[in-house]
């Protein structure tokens, strides 16, 4: 962690996290919000493959939540990454990011992971983009979603980003 982090620990979510992790995802205003109780059942079902990163207070100031693919069981798909805006700009979504994935590299869960951004989400293109040069990965590209098919009106395409492979030494 740098200095402007080092009030700062990642840890892994709990139950009782989920309403924060709401308003977290809520303020971001970028992110599709799920209900509140998604991010309940996210907090117990997937605390494994998912990060909170609390404050000296011990509150969550951001998250990424993912999961284990179940048919690509080396893949974690990366669902949602948020950091409250007073934390903004510290470096704590790449934090993050790194932390989550070395705690499940370590564990020899994952080799790569994958990611959903819509184009023109510029904050998350760079998060996911620095994430492979950091750690020497490949990054692939590729319309997963493409606009038409979400039946709730207008969403632009969801491009799925690649990246691995990715080692423990690496992380």
């Amino acid at each position: 962690m740098t200095a402007a982090q080092a009030d700062l620990f990642i840890d892994r979510p709990a139950v009782s996290d989920g309403a924060a992790l709401w308003r977290i995802a809520k303020d971001s205003r970028t992110l599709d919000l799920n209900s509140s109780y998604s991010y309940l059942l996210w907090c117990r079902d997937f605390a494994g493959t998912s990060a909170v990163a609390r404050g000296a207070d011990g509150e969550p100031v951001g998250f990424v939540t993912g999961y284990v693919r179940p048919d690509r069981p080396g893949i974690l798909l990366v669902w949602q990454v948020a950091v409250d805006a007073a934390h903004r700009g510290r470096g704590i979504a790449a934090a993050l990011l790194d932390g989550l994935t070395a705690r499940l590299a370590g564990e020899g869960r994952i080799t790569g992971i994958e990611t959903t951004i819509t184009p023109g989400n510029t904050a998350s293109e760079r998060l996911f983009t620095s994430f492979a040069a950091r750690h020497g990965a490949d990054l692939d590209r590729e319309v997963l979603f493409p606009a038409d098919l979400f039946p709730d009106g207008q969403h632009d395409p969801e491009v799925l980003y690649r990246i691995g492979p990715l080692t423990p030494t690496a992380l």
